[in-house]
This record gives C-alpha cells, structure tokens and sequence, in this order.
C-alpha cells in the first residue's frame, strides 16, 4: 500500500534560539576550561618573541635580523601579545564564560541551601551505609528524633524533624557538605576576580627602569626612567612622588671556596629615601625591594661605572662623569660605550671593556682575574664622524653603530687605548682627549607600580582555599527513623549516602553509630543489632 509522502517540519530557531544556543554553548564548563587551556596556550609567544612593551629595542633588533618574517609576526601582533585583538578575545570570552558558569550554579546552591534536606526513604537498607540498633528511649520515637536532631546538629550537619504519622516513623533528614558546593563557587568567583585584578594592573599599572650611579638620585618622574612601560589608562599624574639617593653599594664575595671563587653572596644598596617629606636610610637587597607607596623597587642589577672626561679637538670639555659600563661575566669584565654628541669639530665614540682586576694569561691576553677593582683598566677603541643622534632615530645607548664612524685607535691593530686611574691618552691628529679618573659603582633597579597587586593577592588566597575546601569536604545525606518498642526502647534505622565518591563513608556510619549510642544511654533493657552492606563489612 501506498503511502503519501509528506515533509518533515523542521524547527526553526530564529535569531534568538541561536543566541541562547552560544550563550549555552559558551556559559558551560567545558567551554570554560577550553579557554582556559587556549589562554595559556596564546601566551606562548609573548615567552618567545620580544614585546615592545618590555623591551622595543629587542623587537628593533629581531626586525633586523628577520627582515623578510618580521612583517609578517607584526602584522599579527606577535610582538604585543597580551595587547593584542585575538589575545584580548579569548581573554574576554573566559570572563564571560566564567561568570555565565558561576550565576546559574550559585542561584541553583541557593535555593537548595535554603531549602530542607530530600524526605526519608521508605527502606535505608538499600544505601550504601545502614545499620540498625535498639536504644533506651522512655520520652517515645517523637521525643527521641529530636534529641538526635540536636546531636546531629553538633556533628555538623543541617537537620530536618520530620514527626511520626499514619504509616510513616518519627525520622529526622540530615544533610552535610554543602561547603564543597559553596568552595567550588567561590573558586570561580576568584579566578574571576583575579581576571579582573591583572585587567586593572594591565590599564593603571606600569613599570621602569632606571640604573642610578653612586651619589646620584633617582626621582619618580617620567623623564627620570631609562625605560618605562605605562598601562593603556597611565597618567604621569598618578606617578607616586618620591626619590632615591644610592650612597653607597656592597658587595660580599666567595672568598674561601675554590670552585665558586668570586661569586657574589651577598648583594645591599645604602640607600636614602624621600616619601611623603620624610627622609629614611635604608637598605635595597635582592628580593627585598622597596615599598614607596604603591610602588616596589627591586634590586636587579650593578656593576662598575668609570669616571672619564673627554675633551674634544678644540680642548673644550665635552663629557665628565660615570659612564655605565654593562657586566658581562662572573668577574665583571664590562662593556664599555660612550658616545659624545658634543665634541667639536667632529663627534667622538669610545667603545671597548673594563678590566676590574687586570691579568694576562699564556697568550698574553689581557682578562679580569678578580671581581673586585684591584687593578682596573681601560681598554678602549675610539671613533669619530658623525653618530647619528641628531636624526631622531631611537638608539641603544650601550651599542655602538661603528659602519659610519672612522676609527681612530684600534686594539687589533696594537694602538688601542689602555688607561688606568688617573691615566691620560690622546686622540690621533689632535682629535681630543680621554682621561680616566676612577671607578664608581651603580645599581640597575626596577620599578612595578600594579594597583590590582593586592586584589590578586586577596583572589588567589580565596581560589586556594576554596578549592581545597571543594576537594576534601564531604557531600553527605542521612536518615534516621524512630519507632517506639517495647520495655521503654526505641527501634532505630539509618542510612547514609554519599554525593560521588566518598571513600570515608564507611567511617562517617562507625561515627554516626556512636553519636546515636552516646545520645540514648543504655539502659538494662536496651540491645544492639546492626545491619551493614556486605562492603561494609569488608571495611570493618
């Protein structure tokens, strides 16, 4: 026979059955863990590649040495990762979905918080933990819940008298354990304030740094920082007002041990502190940093700064005072660059190394023996022409671009120059002069400045307590019925159950067996009897 064929309706969701499907979709746990992963995994290239936020002269040289990928990284923001659009979307949607997970579940805990524990079960000899047992209870099974009720509370548990009726025993519903639920809210409620702390550090905060020389002060200003890196909503406003003054730097070395000579152990800057116009001593040590407000100054670098002074062709004076140079070894041979903008009639560049304590090996090279400065010297290349400040072009000060610059002394070629203290060398063909007069020491310090420090401190004590309470706190149920005997006795059944697995839940039956035992003292015409599953009796 012949049927009709006739088109299925499909339904149609619409515009707003497709809305509430992503929003489903996105509000789920696993969605939530997902992005969770996927926000980790986006954060891989800001480890890998500079960021112009931390350091855009690494960024400067990656372009020159991969000219032809740079474009294409850049184009895709791999040198400003956790500021670019697809790290800023997942970023968001893990904001979204966290909180979508957590409105719904704390509304669903709420209502049953507030709610009774389930009604008794018509037999508890079918839950994984019950037992009977006879107890004196002259005042009748009505009297007796309620006195169980109270020792249950005791114990911990949310409790429900249920009197006796038509067919049904005097019972109390017991139920603890809602503190897992309420720790596995509060730990996604913290991991979304901790999202919203780092948001607020990334916008507010910024950080800087600054190298400051022996005598030298460092004011907080913006024109003060070596390298800063403001958040999107900084104002220079908001720069805490304080300063620095370095007095002096010490250093303790290794020197008893013959395999660790000349490590350092022990790092500490002197230093004088104006905040708020009081003015303090104190001392700046490796993760120990100091607190200026909402500000923290770290330690994170020293090394030797030599005092030179250089005069130009016409005789004038063109630099005096401490140049930086970078430590480059355990003994602190440095890298020394100096550039003089303002020698005349030709620019001037010295570049080259400091020796803190001079030594020769077998091949009669000179190297650094010993941290400290007990033989310091100078060995230096010099230039001149023209170094290529006055184009605007931003430029590493320790680096020096010699492929424009003429070379006036050279080490490979035997005429380099070597000063020591309160030594003197003259530039070839009446170009000038340096003079090295001594060594100070300096001190690189970082500055972090992040008002949402505190918030995220708060969220992840929260997250860590919380998750420890939703991994080890029990969800449990119990019932206790009560129906009256004979001689003054009670007959008494109960039965636990456990939400998920609970491998104590053996132990909480021994426990709640005794708590009964210990509330209705036995009296002569009381007894015993247990009932317990055959894996109970396996435990025991």
């Amino acid at each position: 026979m012949a049927h009709a064929s006739r088109d299925v309706a499909q339904p149609r969701l619409g515009v707003l059955g497709w809305l509430r499907f992503f929003w489903t979709q996105l509000t789920s746990m696993s969605t939530a863990l997902f992005l969770l992963l996927l926000l980790a995994v986006a954060a891989v290239p800001g480890s890998i590649f500079p960021q112009r936020s931390v350091d855009a002269t690494k960024v400067t040289q990656y372009k020159a040495d991969h000219p032809d990928v740079f474009p294409v990284l850049d184009k895709l923001q791999f040198f400003d990762v956790f500021s670019s659009y697809w790290f800023s979307a997942i970023y968001l949607l893990l904001f979204v979905s966290l909180i979508g997970c957590v409105i719904p579940r704390a509304r669903v805990h709420y209502k049953h918080w507030r709610s009774k524990p389930p009604r008794t079960p018509a037999n508890l000899a079918r839950l994984p933990e019950h037992g009977e047992l006879s107890l004196s209870a002259p005042e009748g099974a009505d009297d007796a819940a309620r006195r169980a009720a109270d020792a249950l509370k005791k114990r911990g548990y949310r409790v429900d008298v249920r009197p006796a009726a038509e067919g049904r025993p005097a019972s109390v519903g017991a139920e603890r354990g809602l503190f897992k639920e309420l720790g596995n809210l509060v730990f996604h409620v913290s991991l979304v304030g901790v999202l919203i702390a780092v948001a607020i550090g990334g916008l507010y905060g910024y950080k800087g740094q600054r190298i400051i020389v022996e005598g030298d002060t460092f004011v907080n200003t913006l024109v003060s920082y070596d390298t800063f890196s403001p958040g999107s909503r900084f104002s220079d406003e908001k720069l805490t007002p304080y300063s620095i003054r370095l007095d002096k730097f010490h250093v303790q070395f290794d020197r008893e041990s013959k395999t660790h000579y000349g490590q350092p152990l022990d790092f500490r800057a002197d230093v004088t502190t104006n905040y708020g116009s009081q003015e303090k001593k104190q001392a700046l040590k490796v993760n120990e940093p100091l607190k200026m407000g909402q500000d923290q100054v770290y330690l994170v670098g020293n090394g030797y700064a030599p005092i030179v002074t250089v005069k130009d062709g016409k005789g004038d004076v063109s630099y005096q005072g401490p140049a930086v140079a970078v430590s480059q070894d355990g003994m602190y041979t440095s890298l020394f660059v100096l550039k003089v903008p303002d020698a005349q009639p030709s620019q001037l560049a010295f570049s080259g190394f400091l020796l803190p304590t001079t030594a020769r090996n077998a091949q009669n090279v000179s190297y650094s023996a010993d941290p400290d400065p007990y033989a310091p010297t100078l060995t230096l290349n010099s230039y001149e022409g023209d170094l290529g400040l006055d184009k605007g072009k931003p430029q590493n000060v320790y680096v020096l671009d010699t492929k424009s610059l003429k070379e006036l002394n050279s080490r490979k070629q035997g005429n380099g120059i070597v000063l020591k203290p309160n030594q003197t060398a003259k530039l070839p063909g009446g170009k000038g002069s340096i003079e090295f007069s001594g060594l100070k020491r300096y001190i690189a310090v970082d500055v972090h400045h992040d008002p949402g420090q505190g918030l995220a401190a708060v969220f992840a004590g929260l997250a860590f307590f919380s998750l420890i309470a939703s991994l080890f706190i029990a969800r449990r149920r119990l019932w206790v019925t009560f129906r009256d005997g004979e001689n003054g006795t009670v007959a008494v059944a109960y039965g636990l159950l456990a939400r998920g697995e609970d491998p104590r839940l053996a132990h909480e039956g021994k426990a709640v067996r005794e708590l009964l035992e210990k509330a209705f003292p036995a009296g002569p015409q009381a007894h015993t009897q247990a009932a317990t599953t055959d894996e109970t009796d396996n435990r025991a």
